[in-house]
């Protein structure tokens, strides 16, 4: 006898086909203006100067990338060491506050809720800009990476939506484990950690990204001329590029870099500060819609 079973073809809804429009259209306005950047920066001065936008370049050139490398004193390599040694420390550490916090949070203990109460009045108030930076002041944390590290190592929402996660692990998993002889820590490190990876992957991607795009801290609190961090360097590029004297500069910079031009600096920037976020997060994504909704509902 012969099959009779056929595949049944889905039929796209009205409200399916207006969101694939509309998304495709977004994801358009999002990559062509994003590619063309990149073209900007792979190209020379007279390429860019005759066809603004083009799909592949009209000249190709990595001058612009080497300007970035090889001039300004080594700052953008300065800056990349910086910035990778404060967002793999500041991860690690905030992740590790976060999951500590979060766990102890999820469990009983006396003044749980005048402390959770008290992390939560956070959210709300901080202590001020100025009050912050005479603390830090004090502290004798001026002009260092350390202090980088510390002021983006706690997040409470992190803490709570973590919490959250730990208190939906059903109890007779644990209690299982307990009763085979298992304590407290090996219940945490072998049990909940590892069913609580998503939040984990998710969180440690956001907490890596904010510590990666960090400037207003540093900005405020590094001052000598040999510590920066990679968003201070391109925000210094962007300006000094801008400016007539950097355009000076670029023309002064002799043979070697002589298909530079300011736009195309400007575009390699953007895209060198960017690269490695955008090549961790493939890895991390499909934890995304699993992490951000384990835990959400629950408060």
């Amino acid at each position: 006898m012969k099959n009779t079973k056929t595949k049944k073809r889905h039929k796209w809804a009205g409200t399916e086909i207006f969101s694939v429009i509309v998304l495709t259209i977004i994801a358009i306005l999002i990559v062509v203006p994003f590619w063309n950047a990149v073209i900007i920066s792979l190209e020379t001065s007279a390429a860019f100067s005759r066809k603004p936008f083009s799909w592949l370049p009209g000249e190709f050139t990595l001058a612009n990338y080497n300007y970035l490398l090889f001039q300004n004193s080594g700052a953008m390599i300065t800056a990349y060491k910086a910035t990778i040694g404060i967002t793999l420390i500041g991860t690690f550490a905030g992740m590790l506050v976060s999951v500590m916090g979060a766990y102890a949070f999820s469990r009983k203990f006396p003044g749980k809720k005048f402390f959770f109460m008290a992390m939560l009045f956070t959210m709300f108030f901080g202590g001020g800009l100025i009050p912050t930076y005479l603390l830090i002041k004090g502290m004798g944390l001026l002009d260092t990476y350390t202090v980088l590290v510390l002021l983006g190592m706690i997040s409470t929402y992190n803490i709570i939506i973590m919490k959250n996660g730990f208190e939906s692990t059903p109890m007779d998993l644990q209690e299982a484990a307990m009763i085979d002889g298992a304590n407290d820590l090996t219940v945490f490190a072998k049990i909940m950690l590892p069913l609580q990876k998503p939040l984990i992957a998710t969180f440690s991607l956001f907490t890596a990204v904010g510590y990666w795009n960090s400037w207003y801290w540093p900005m405020l609190l590094l001052s000598s001329g040999d510590k920066t961090v990679l968003q201070l360097f391109l925000r210094s590029i962007v300006n000094a590029l801008t400016s007539q004297e950097g355009t000076k500069n670029m023309a002064a910079s002799g043979m070697a870099f002589q298909n530079t031009f300011s736009q195309g600096v400007k575009m390699a920037a953007v895209f060198a500060v960017m690269l490695p976020i955008m090549v961790v997060y493939p890895f991390l994504q499909k934890y995304f819609v699993k992490g951000m909704l384990v835990g959400a509902v629950k408060m």
